[in-house]
């Protein structure tokens, strides 16, 4: 492995962000911390409230007043850029981190043909000439499989259905050659027959384009299908990070067993399915010590006081006191930083 690959593409150290209202300071996230490799498809996963789509938000620069990110690090491979200055961000966008967003019409102008909005994009990023941004952009379109793209360069959003939507906002993400994109809820509002095929083109890019995803959802399923890596997410903090078939298929943390316990399965007698008792508390109401202790079925008095850290256990982290008790048989995990 060359040092360029050994160097995460995008490195998140202790992100911490706030939101600033008349009740208090509410804390989104809690110094969230994780790596996405080159051409790794890492998937954020939790319940609503969670913080993933703030984590996508913070890493991207579009955290507004009255948000802010009040701790931490994002470094895009090796290089800070939490802290640079709005004009050098906006840079950034577009040109070495994309996004892709669960509403393509966010990022599509419904008053312009899609040929001027993929053309527009090209030139702000490269030096094309027109007719060859014109000929990028078809190519572009037939790489993510719009049928005709000469023709179909020239329509309207709303005369693409919302799956041939969200071909051309990945499309859009892919102008520049981006090293990172982040895909907040791609897949949330198309039928599963168009979910397989756009996680089937975003596996694709990253086999042969290198590119890095980071893939924001609620959907197991998707998560199982697509990813390499899944940190599961809790009250704006990693609760376990790790490779995919290891925590779908046996999950350390007591939140991840709910999740992963109530997804249904094929194999087998039909079981009950597990439901974790209560709902994600309010950032005004994130309860001392471990945020999902009053949920927990596990949870013993540590639990109640003190905020358990990430600890290795194996090749995944996990943030339980259970995995740092010398009787629970991983006395050896060691507290990451």
């Amino acid at each position: 492995m060359s040092s360029e690959e050994a160097v995460p593409v995008v490195s998140v150290r202790d992100l911490t962000v706030e939101f600033v209202t008349r009740r208090g300071t509410l804390r989104a996230l809690d110094r969230v911390s994780f790596d996405v490799g080159r051409g790794e498809v890492l998937g954020v996963v939790g319940e609503s409230g969670a913080g993933k789509s703030v984590t996508g938000a913070a890493i991207i620069g579009l955290i507004d007043p009255p948000g802010r990110i009040a701790g931490g690090q994002v470094l895009l491979s090796g290089e800070r850029i939490d802290n640079l200055p709005p004009d050098q961000i906006r840079k950034l966008r577009g040109k070495r981190i994309g996004m892709i967003f669960q509403d393509p019409l966010t990022s599509l102008n419904p008053l312009f043909r899609i040929s001027e909005q993929l053309i527009e994009t090209i030139r702000v990023h490269s030096d094309l000439d027109a007719a060859q941004a014109r000929a990028r952009a078809i190519a572009l379109l037939d790489e993510v499989g719009i049928p005709a793209p000469e023709r179909r360069i020239d329509s309207y959003p709303h005369e693409f259905s919302g799956g041939m939507r969200q071909r051309v906002v990945i499309a859009l993400a892919l102008c520049a050659e981006p090293d990172f994109i982040i895909a907040d809820e791609p897949t949330t509002a198309l039928d599963v027959s168009v979910q397989a095929q756009i996680i089937a083109l975003i596996k694709t890019l990253c086999r042969e384009r290198g590119t890095s995803f980071m893939l924001v959802t609620h959907d197991m399923g998707v998560i199982a299908e697509t990813v390499d890596r899944v940190a599961v997410m809790y009250a704006g903090r990693v609760a376990e990070i790790g490779p995919v078939r290891d925590v779908v298929k046996q999950p350390l943390h007591p939140y991840a067993q709910g999740l992963m316990g109530a997804i249904p399965s094929l194999e087998g007698q039909a079981q009950r399915l597990v439901q974790i008792p209560g709902s994600m508390p309010r950032l005004s109401a994130i309860p001392p010590g471990c945020a999902f202790n009053p949920r927990c079925a596990q949870a013993f008095a540590r639990c109640h006081v003190e905020r358990p850290e990430l600890i290795a256990v194996g090749d995944r982290r996990v943030a339980c006191h259970l995995y740092d008790q010398p009787s629970s048989g991983s006395a050896g995990a060691e507290i990451v930083s």
